[in-house]
């Protein structure tokens, strides 16, 4: 098997972290849009209410200002590593309260919030990659 030269590997990296980045930052903007502006904040907490979640007016708030906010963050690469290791709490509160207790398996079950926490841990560790705001500042710092 025959590896990748670092040359060529480091901009494929970069691409594929601005993909990932991206994709799933719009995934989170679109969930917590959802609850910023179409249920509103009574219908997050009366849906965080049936759901178990502690503390509903707040944790109402703070999810979806997370979720919004972080997917922007994600999807331009800014403060990304902050923004990402916040969503992954975000999906392990998801999958603690809520979708464990369903298995494994979609609708219900834990796969997405799963899968959700690792492309976050991900960012988390990686960084957003040089196509990204991040990135940018990091080449203009002498």
């Amino acid at each position: 098997m025959t590896s990748i030269q670092p040359s060529i590997r480091a901009p494929r990296i970069d691409t594929a972290l601005a993909i990932l980045r991206i994709v799933v930052g719009v995934v989170f903007i679109a969930h917590g849009a959802q609850k910023l502006f179409v249920w509103g904040h009574p219908g997050v907490v009366g849906a965080f209410t049936k759901m178990g979640i502690p503390v509903p007016a707040l944790t109402g708030w703070v999810v979806a200002i997370v979720e919004f906010f972080g997917g922007v963050a994600l999807v331009l690469g800014a403060a990304a590593s902050i923004a990402a290791a916040l969503i992954a709490i975000d999906m392990l509160g998801a999958m603690v309260f809520v979708h464990l207790k369903n298995g494994f398996f979609l609708p219900m079950g834990a796969e997405f919030a799963f899968t959700l926490f690792g492309v976050a841990v991900t960012i988390m560790i990686a960084g957003p990659g040089a196509w990204s705001v991040d990135g940018a500042l990091r080449r203009q710092r002498p």
